[in-house]
């Protein structure tokens, strides 16, 4: 048998400002997820769609879930193939169009890694890596849409220093 994980989260809305949901303008879009021993995240809709700028909404989550998962992946292939990575950084996106009837569907995400890594014989490696972390992705396996990446790598020789002197 595979072996199967399960997460378990709470959302709590926390926009009742008295009315309840009587009209669409009545209420905000705040909700609370939380997971246990762990701290709550604040979340809202997209602005576009009456929530708070100022909160994390689902589609960046759903964004932030792919840049993180694949990084994930990525940095336990380089450590397994003995590419040092120094430093990670994505820029990701992602493109959702919506649909006559309300709704709506991520069309693609594009990932855009800067990669640093110890020597420039590690970049070709690294770079070839990208493809199998999203491969092994979990959440991307799990979307029915494109995940693209976009990865730049470059090289900083590390000098080790000599610390006797």
């Amino acid at each position: 048998m595979a072996k199967q994980h399960t997460y378990a989260l709470t959302i709590q809305w926390t926009g009742n400002k008295g009315e309840g949901t009587s009209t669409y303008r009545s209420y905000e879009r705040s909700h609370t997820i939380s997971v246990e021993n762990k701290p709550d995240l604040l979340g809202s809709s997209d602005p576009s769609f009456r929530g708070d700028k100022t909160r994390y909404n689902p589609e960046e989550l759903l964004v932030a879930s792919l840049s993180s998962c694949h990084m994930l992946s990525y940095l336990h292939l380089c450590a397994v193939a003995g590419v040092v990575v120094l430093d990670y950084t994505d820029k990701a996106t992602g493109t959702m169009a919506e649909t006559p009837d309300g709704g709506g569907h991520f069309t693609e995400v594009t990932l855009y890694p800067l990669v640093v890594v110890a020597e420039e014989s590690m970049v070709a490696k690294a770079n070839e890596l990208h493809h199998q972390a999203n491969k092994l992705c979990f959440i991307a396996n799990s979307c029915n849409f494109p995940v693209h990446h976009q990865p730049t790598c470059i090289a900083i020789n590390v000098v080790e220093s000599d610390s006797s002197i």
